[in-house]
């Protein structure tokens, strides 16, 4: 059987087992939109999952003249051998809030998941084992994200 090539209009799929793998994710999740509703921690399964509104870093308009436009596409990401879950700045009951991931770091025995204004989801894992696919088509947008790329201070 031949393999088929995945271009970009297919969408991502990867997985992190390390803090290298894991930070190209944190690298296509940036600036991703993720509603409070749609995050979910099985404590049973040890899984925590969330649907993320994806901007397609990899795609998109480039450089002067570019006719191609912005795009962001829905995300799927899990993360796997999860044995608690601590949300910071936020609260679960606020479920129409949408957050703005900036970033995910991992830590010794956890990985944090750290959103603009401050909020924080920790996952205590021994390990990073992470999983991001895209699923539906993609569709344009007129935004893309624009913020300092260091922090103040």
């Amino acid at each position: 059987m031949k393999a088929k090539k995945r271009t970009p209009e297919a969408g991502l799929k990867l997985r992190a087992a390390d803090d290298e793998d894991l930070a190209v994710i944190s690298a296509c999740l940036q600036d991703a939109l993720v509603s409070v509703r749609d995050l979910a921690y099985d404590r049973d399964a040890r899984i925590f999952v969330l649907v993320a509104n994806r901007f397609r870093w990899e795609g998109g308009a480039r450089g002067e003249g570019a006719v191609k436009p912005f795009e962001r596409t829905l995300c799927g990401v899990s993360f796997d051998e999860i044995d608690g879950v601590v949300y910071r700045g936020f609260h679960r009951s606020e479920e129409d809030r949408i957050l703005s991931l900036l970033a995910i770091r991992p830590n010794p025995g956890a990985i944090d998941l750290e959103f603009a204004g401050g909020a924080t989801i920790r996952l205590t894992a021994a390990a990073i084992r992470c999983r991001l696919r895209d699923f539906g088509e993609p569709w344009p947008t007129v935004w893309q994200p624009d913020h300092p790329l260091d922090p103040p201070g």
